[in-house]
């Protein structure tokens, strides 16, 4: 069978996680750019692959909008979002890592531009995506050490071509299942833990999103909405509780207006979120994560 080699493009790649969700408009794509930010800001190569066909938000979340995918003889190369290359060394370390996004939304033109796709060819993009993106750590052809994949909400084709590129692919390190407190939303994450167990993937652990609200004034954490609905859920699934990310205003405040010299002196958005009050907190998600210790692919 034609899928049955490790795809060549993960063959650099030393760690490969996938954010799921059991529906859509939990914030998957927002746990996504933290992830990807705080595991940068730890000194970590990141890559990130935006595969949610339908709404290929990451280019517009990291400011790449208007930046374009190349060809090169060894696949597509991502676009890239951060380079460490004039960041301090030390103890002979980059204090960061280089960031890097491959995303359909490079390839529309244009946001308002809609996909309308059968099945089949969402999957055949989603293969080529897995297939064909040359993911590198940074200069002289250093290893990626995340790999992160942004996925659709619920379980569709696009999550069943994924599973089948993949388990040629092992071992990856799992998935992070992001949910919000409410009982409509972690009732959708008990089918996504049914999904990962049929395919033989990890769940490494559940996040709970818009867990509270952060006054962008007095930085007040309120419960709007209910609470604690993903650790209770985590505790009778067996499943590790990563934590909780409030909602902050100001995070969305720093996307739109990355880059703009009027606002923040055209800061980028990882100089940004280093001010975030996010920035601790999914620091501390992160450090669960990496305390697993899982192995490196390569």
């Amino acid at each position: 069978m034609e899928a049955q080699e490790v795809p060549l493009s993960l063959q650099n790649v030393k760690h490969v996680v996938l954010i799921l969700s059991g529906k859509g408009g939990v914030g998957k794509s927002s746990v996504t750019t933290q992830t990807a930010l705080t595991l940068v800001s730890k000194g970590f190569n990141v890559g990130v692959l935006d595969i949610d066909l339908t709404g290929p938000s990451l280019p517009r979340m990291f400011g790449v909008e208007k930046k374009q995918v190349h060809q090169s003889t060894a696949g597509w190369v991502p676009v890239s979002v951060y380079n460490n290359s004039e960041d301090a060394v030390i103890d002979g370390h980059k204090t960061r890592g280089n960031l890097s996004l491959m995303s359909l939304g490079f390839l529309l033109g244009d946001r308002n531009n809609s996909v309308v796709w059968r099945g089949p060819k969402k999957t055949a993009m989603i293969r080529q995506f897995l297939k064909d993106v040359y993911w590198s750590g940074g200069d002289k052809g250093a290893p990626l050490d995340y790999l992160l994949i942004d996925t659709p909400p619920g379980t569709s084709d696009e999550h069943i071509a994924i599973a089948e590129e993949l388990r040629w692919a092992q071992p990856i390190d799992g998935a992070i299942i992001v949910t919000t407190p409410q009982q409509v939303a972690t009732a959708d994450v008990r089918k996504e833990v049914n999904f990962c167990k049929k395919v033989n993937f990890e769940v490494l652990g559940v996040v709970e999103n818009m867990s509270g609200f952060i006054c962008p004034h007095c930085a007040e954490c309120t419960n709007i909405f209910l609470t604690g609905g993903g650790k209770e859920l985590s505790e009778k699934m067996n499943l590790t509780y990563l934590g909780n990310i409030p909602i902050a205003p100001k995070f969305v405040e720093m996307i739109e207006t990355q880059d703009n010299e009027e606002i923040n002196g055209g800061k980028k958005l990882i100089d940004l979120y280093e001010e975030s009050e996010l920035k601790p907190i999914m620091s501390g998600i992160i450090d669960n994560i990496l305390a697993k210790n899982l192995p490196s692919r390569i």
